[in-house]
């Protein structure tokens, strides 16, 4: 048997000389030793090389790359040995028919680890019996290891049919090398696989690999920028790094990237050194964290969740730099390292795709206009013309993309690898009015997303935008945003871009029908670009946001009264959102003090559109109908103030109209029945509703009575708010809202608002507008059956709420735990002429909003509105409060206590603090 050997890509050291001492174990006087000796022997090698491998990563004695490639050298010694063992086993003695490669990952000589070890049990022809014996014995043995292998035994011939119909074993036997056996049979399989590469050619190879590339993106997040990336199959990791090694490899036989930038390589200089450079060490760091990830998670983990950021983060050693967290330092650089890769897969891409196809087909100059431009069309795309390349002339890069998209052409390969190339050249059209002028009209279309995304993954936007470089790559550690800041700022110009096209019709109607109403066009999609331009810089990033927003409009050519009104907007566009979400809308106040900021319809609407835009683009689960309503009827309250509406004496006449709509919707009441229901709301409770809601109070109210009934729930679905509006009227007593929040917990359903009125009979009216879980309106008769139930159980004193709320909360905290919230008390004695408006922040749980309300209602206070809103796993509930006489809290000390009460409330209590079983793994 001619045995292959390698020289060690890892260190020589103990582990290495443990190894050949187990080898030698596994006989005794020459002769194999019993199957379970064998397996203790090689299991405890096995601990040894792990243990070896995990103290010199983590020690910091050798990089992730590094230790992916001794693990792997280590395991190759493993299987050499177990070869050996078993030939002897099974009596083998024609040990030239078989060769033991490694394929995928480990083939290429790293290996993580819980990853996969890959085999090919490679023969000259139709093994026999004796190899076949051989080869199951060793797969057994392996699992009995505790080893997951996979795995496949095929002759030269196999391998060659199974190659020419399957691009994935192509590329698993281009990944092969091998680890033991016949050496000679392994170069004849090497030879032919080469020549059978050659034949087929490139292009065929390459395109599948785009293909399969394009759907592990769809799947895995088409963004490099996705918050808890997948660090091996998103954009920007490492099989696209695989993708690259393997194209080159296919076509050049190279093993190394660096072999692409030596102009005496096999591929002459496809890529300049310090892109080689750059890849490697993106190749290193991604191995690095994968290592970290493995070990963290105790399992083949590839995923950077929300748990594990800080975690890993601190391991790698990042910790805080001013005013950016660790974590988020660490995360910034993995999002710049991605970023990265995904620049050099366009350069390095349409430099493969020239070596397997050829030059490209310029098209003959009949196009005079194309041609004086300094553009040609190359296999029927866009391409700058011999001498006039955007190293020669940087505007070039800005007129291309605007030819492009008034031409509906496609940039070719090779202009987006210039593009990439000459990114730092931007920094020279930073004052070129003619790059101003065709950014802004770029910015201002109905497509603009797409040419926005394209600058920003070339570096183009980051040069000619030093603001915008600041926010390339960031992210904010929460579960609300699930895009970095960059990434965020483009898919809400991408939603614009869907509202101008007429797509968002159905589920932003107002935001939709006033797009097209808007003077203010360039000044709208400027203050889009804009308005997380300062976040990550310390304090308020709107504020800070609108002063950039003041130097930057100039310098890309706005008139000062459109520079004046995006920096109006990005100051203020969080204002209708945090209104809707966080403020009682049917107090006058709320919408005079909105309406004194706002002053004319052209901003309302302006601030509108920009608010649905930044909503849509935050998160898909972020935007739903009952956010939708809100707005929608912020929107016409505060027009209506514009239009001036609003009087003491127009708020009469809408209490009027409201009373005299819903009497003549009682159909077949006495006129005794209607006065007695009519009186019985006072004029806040006819503002709060619409006469269909009214009517069915009314039905409600008069059942009750007729019954004297002390506690009615009723739970209409309303699908197209999105929200399931529950009802209780009830004998009114302290603590009512709370006992009623709590029963709604434990029904494990979301409060998205609720509004509590006393009517003048001294009952209760509280409503609560609900969701499942997912967002959603509750319409399944048994749910609602449910949830009245428990309802009338919490009210009764059946419930115990604090004993069901500790079992549902049990397995709350999962992968969101290292998420931290600080709780805070807001206490607002401006925002409302009547009430006195406290806002809670604090981590959200089940039971929160039972345990905050409780603390109200035993600090004596009355709480006359809710409104409930999170933000990933911050909770942010703002409620109108009244004490006992019906008055504002305005004593000092009585407020310095009810805030003390809540921080108290807000702490989690210790029985749901996540115990061992679901505390963070450690490494």
């Amino acid at each position: 048997m001619t045995v292959i050997t390698r020289t060690p890509n890892y260190p020589t050291d103990d582990a290495a000389a443990v190894l050949a001492n187990a080898s030698a174990a596994l006989h005794v006087d020459g002769k194999p030793v019993p199957r379970e000796t064998a397996l203790s022997v090689l299991r405890r090698q096995l601990v040894r090389i792990q243990a070896d491998v995990r103290d010199a990563f983590e020690t910091e004695k050798i990089s992730g790359l590094n230790a992916a490639r001794r693990l792997g050298g280590l395991t190759d010694g493993v299987i050499g040995a177990l070869y050996t063992y078993a030939t002897e086993v099974v009596g083998q003695t024609d040990t030239d028919r078989l060769v033991v490669a490694a394929t995928g990952g480990y083939g290429r000589g790293v290996l993580a680890p819980f990853s996969d070890i890959d085999l090919l049990f490679l023969t000259q022809d139709q093994p026999d019996p004796k190899t076949l014996q051989v080869v199951e014995y060793m797969l057994y043995f392996l699992w009995d290891l505790g080893l997951k292998v996979g795995h496949a035994t095929r002759s030269i011939d196999d391998c060659l049919t199974e190659a020419t119909g399957d691009h994935t074993v192509r590329t698993s036997l281009l990944d092969s090398r091998p680890i033991v056996g016949n050496s000679t049979l392994y170069e004849d399989f090497q030879t032919r696989f080469r020549t059978d590469c050659t034949d087929a050619g490139g292009s065929a190879f390459i395109s599948a690999k785009q293909s399969e590339r394009a759907q592990r993106h769809k799947r895995f997040g088409d963004s490099p920028y996705v918050v808890e990336p997948n660090i091996k199959e998103g954009r920007g990791g490492l099989r696209d790094i695989q993708t690259l090694y393997w194209v080159s490899r296919y076509l050049f036989d190279t093993q190394v990237m660096m072999e692409l930038a030596d102009p005496d390589g096999p591929a002459g200089s496809l890529i300049l050194p310090s892109e080689a450079y750059a890849i490697r060490r993106a190749w290193s760091f991604l191995w690095t964290v994968r290592f970290h990830l493995h070990y963290v998670a105790g399992r083949a983990e590839e995923r950077l969740t929300f748990d594990l950021q800080p975690v890993i983060g601190a391991r790698m050693g990042y910790t805080r730099h001013g005013r950016q967290g660790g974590v988020e330092r660490f995360m910034r650089h993995y999002f710049l390292t991605v970023r990265d890769v995904s620049r050099l897969t366009q350069v390095l891409e349409p430099a493969l795709l020239r070596a397997a196809s050829g030059p490209p087909a310029v098209a003959p100059e009949a196009d005079i206009a194309l041609a004086e431009s300094g553009f040609v069309l190359a296999d029927g795309m866009l391409m700058s013309a011999q001498g006039r390349e955007f190293h020669r002339e940087p505007i070039q890069m800005f007129r291309a993309l605007r030819i492009a998209r008034d031409r509906n052409l496609a940039l070719h390969p090779l202009a987006l690898r210039a593009l990439i190339r000459s990114a730092r050249l931007a920094m020279n059209l930073r004052d070129n009015a003619e790059a101003s002028a065709i950014f802004l009209d770029l910015l201002s279309r109905p497509d603009s997303a797409k040419w926005l995304r394209l600058l920003n993954e070339t570096g183009v936007l980051g040069r000619f935008l030093p603001d915008w470089a600041r926010i390339v790559g960031q992210m904010q550690f929460d579960t609300y945003h699930v895009f970095t800041v960059d990434e965020h700022t483009i898919e809400a110009i991408r939603v614009l871009n869907t509202m101008d096209r007429g797509e968002l019709s159905e589920v932003a109607p107002i935001a939709s029908s006033l797009i097209g109403q808007i003077q203010s066009r360039r000044a709208l999609y400027a203050a889009a670009l804009l308005h997380d331009i300062a976040k990550g810089r310390g304090g308020d990033h709107s504020e800070l946001g609108a002063e950039v927003a003041q130097e930057v409009g100039p310098q890309l050519g706005l008139t000062p009264e459109e520079t004046e009104t995006v920096s109006w907007l990005v100051l203020h566009h969080l204002l209708l959102s945090q209104t809707a979400f966080k403020r009682d809308i049917d107090d006058p106040k709320t919408i005079l003090d909105l309406a004194d900021v706002i002053q004319s319809p052209e901003r309302l609407r302006l601030l509108l559109v920009l608010t649905v835009a930044d909503m849509r683009a935050v998160s898909p689960k972020v935007w739903n109908a009952w956010k939708a309503t809100l707005l929608r009827e912020l929107y016409h309250r505060v027009i209506e103030v514009l239009a001036g509406g609003l009087s003491t004496t127009v708020r009469d006449t809408r209490v009027a109209r409201a009373r005299e709509q819903v009497g003549s919707m009682l159909v077949g009441w006495s006129d005794t029945d209607k006065d007695w229901f009519l009186n019985l709301g006072y004029p806040s409770y006819w503002l709060a509703f619409d006469p269909e809601t009214h009517a069915r109070h009314a039905a409600m109210a008069r059942d009750a009575n007729a019954r004297n009934a002390p506690l009615t729930v009723h739970a209409e679905p309303l699908p197209d708010r999105g929200v399931t509006e529950i009802t209780v009227y009830a004998d009114d007593h302290a603590g009512l809202f709370s006992r009623i929040a709590g029963a709604l917990a434990v029904a494990n359903v979301s409060i998205v608002d609720a509004r509590i009125h006393t009517m003048t009979n001294g009952m209760a009216l509280d409503t609560f507008w609900v969701q499942d879980t997912s967002g959603t309106t509750l319409e399944a008769p048994h749910r609602l059956a449910r949830i009245s139930a428990l309802i009338e159980q919490a009210l009764s004193g059946q419930l115990k709420l604090d004993h069901e709320m500790q079992k549902i909360s049990k397995h709350y905290f999962g992968r969101m735990r290292a998420i931290h919230v600080p709780p805070r008390v807001v206490i607002d004695n401006h925002a409302s002429n009547t009430h006195t408006v406290v806002e809670v922040n604090g981590r959200d749980r089940p039971g929160l909003l039972h345990d905050v309300t409780a603390a109200i209602s035993a600090s004596g206070l009355q709480i006359a509105s809710a409104h409930v809103t999170t933000y990933g796993v911050r909770a942010v509930d703002v409620f109108y409060v009244k004490d006992v006489f019906g008055l504002k809290v305005e004593n000092d000390r009585k407020l310095a206590q009810l805030r003390e009460t809540l921080l108290a409330a807000l702490a989690v209590p210790e029985n749901l603090i996540p115990t061992d079983n679901t505390s963070p793994p450690s490494g």
